[in-house]
Parts: C-alpha cells; sequence; structure tokens
C-alpha cells in the first residue's frame, strides 16, 4: 500500500494487542526452522535471516519488471486476506484468466488461512507485507524490521500450508537498505510499484480506472488493495481494467525475481 494520511485505524484495530506482545519479544525469540517448513511455532517467534536449506537468496534491489516482457503487466494486491473481498477478487481474475501478486498482512494470513490457501490454489503468488503494515518501519530498529518481515513470512507460510511468500513488499513503501537485504536473504525479492491505483482512498470506480489509465505509462507493476475497509469500487474497477488491458494488447506476468 503506499503511504495514506489517516485511515491506519484498521490496522490498529486488527493488530493492537498482539503487537504489543510481539515487539517486546523480538530479540529473545528465533525460529530455527528451515523456510518452507510448517509446524508448532511460537506466533510470537521471529524467523532466522539466515537462508534454510531451499531458500535461495534473490536481488535486493526493488523489482518493477514484469517476467512477460515490454508488454507485460503485473497486478498486485494488498493487505488481505479478506473474507468479503479476497474471494471477489479471486473471481474476478479467475473470470479473465489474470495471475496476481498478493501481498499479504501477516495477522490477516493467519487469521484466514482457507483465504491464503485458495489464493495459492487459483496460481497466484504471495507477498510478504509485514505483520501489522506499519508505514514507519522505515524509521524503526533493526529488530523491529526483522520481526515484521520475518514473523510474517512464518504466518504467510504457516497459513497456505507451506508455501513461501516470494516477494516482500514494504508497507507504504518504507524499505530500507536493512530491509531489503533481509527479505532478499529469504528469497524474498523487494516489490515496489509503479502505479497506485488510489483505490484505498475510494474515490469512485471511474477515477479508479482513470487513473490506471493515466498512469500505466510509468511501469507494469499495479497496486490495488483487497482489505482495510470497502472494497466493492476495487472489484469494479478491475471488471473494466482487466479487459482493457487485454485489448491494449498487455499480457499479465509476475514481478521478475
Amino acid at each position: 500500500m503506499a503511504r495514506h494520511g489517516g485511515g491506519r485505524g484498521w490496522y490498529g484495530k486488527v493488530v493492537g494487542a498482539a503487537l504489543g506482545v510481539t515487539v517486546l519479544t523480538v530479540g529473545a525469540s528465533v525460529w530455527t526452522a528451515q523456510a518452507g517448513a510448517v509446524g508448532a511455532v511460537s506466533p510470537h517467534a521471529t524467523a532466522s535471516a539466515t537462508p534454510g536449506s531451499g531458500v535461495k537468496p534473490v536481488a535486493v534491489t526493488i523489482v518493477h519488471a514484469s517476467d512477460k516482457g515490454a508488454h507485460g503487466v503485473n497486478i498486485t494486491i494488498d493487505d488481505g486476506p479478506d473474507p468479503v473481498w479476497t474471494p471477489q477478487v479471486l473471481e474476478v481474475l479467475r473470470e479473465y484468466g489474470v495471475k496476481a501478486t498478493f501481498c499479504m498482512v501477516g495477522t490477516q494470513a493467519q487469521a484466514h488461512p482457507d483465504l491464503v490457501k485458495k489464493v495459492v490454489k487459483a496460481g497466484h503468488r504471495l507477498c510478504d507485507h509485514s505483520v501489522s503494515h506499519d508505514t514507519t518501519m522505515d524509521t524503526k530498529p533493526q529488530a523491529y524490521q526483522s520481526q515484521q518481515i520475518l514473523d510474517a513470512e512464518r504466518m504467510i507460510t504457516e497459513a497456505s500450508g507451506g508455501v513461501r511468500p516470494v516477494y516482500y513488499r514494504a508497507p507504504g513503501g518504507a524499505f530500507t537498505p536493512y530491509s531489503r537485504k533481509l527479505a532478499a536473504s529469504r528469497g524474498m525479492r523487494p516489490l515496489g510499484w509503479n502505479v497506485d491505483s488510489k483505490d484505498f482512498e475510494r474515490p469512485g470506480t471511474d477515477a479508479v480506472v482513470a487513473t490506471v489509465e493515466r498512469e500505466l505509462p510509468n511501469g507494469p507493476t499495479l497496486l490495488f488493495h483487497d482489505a482495510g475497509g470497502d472494497r466493492s469500487q476495487t472489484v469494479e474497477a478491475l471488471r473494466r481494467i482487466l479487459p482493457w488491458l487485454k485489448e491494449q494488447g498487455y499480457s499479465f506476468g509476475f514481478p521478475v525475481r
């Protein structure tokens, strides 16, 4: 999600109590399970920054490019999963044969593992979007950044049944050199965006569509949301944007890794 003024209360209500405990324990607990393994792990444990077997480090640079080349686009969906809106977004993507990247908040994935599994089963990719969507992460100590990234990685992997996130998107774009290096060491390519649809602000479906059409020359990675409030405008905008992109000759892909 882009940095939005206000509007963060939804995340505070969802994660406030759990996060307070997690932050206090960050320096003391270390998750040592290998990447991709799912087991009985404390909800406040923190993943080891050292890649385990099967984890291949990736580039630390923030990626925007599409694996479909110069005329490819990447649809990215942030902040879920949400029991109301994620199924509707999945249905629109299915209707148009589009695969997307879902940037999931750890607490949301933990609360709705059935939806995480649906996303994976439908052929979409997973992205770590931190535990609690703190858009000020870039001002926080490294221990806090580590907890936010690695606990979310674990939560999402457990919720998916063992499928790991392959990207990391900092909340609000609040990357740091440390957070990018840490994510990349876990096989999660830092993921940016080129087109912020502004759907989070609920400006109206027409405005969301117009923003995407106007900003598309900026690059291939498009940002939408499936949580954080009423996302009906997002669902309707996708119903118009996806066929329009196909008509323009675009192919739908994933961010390069």
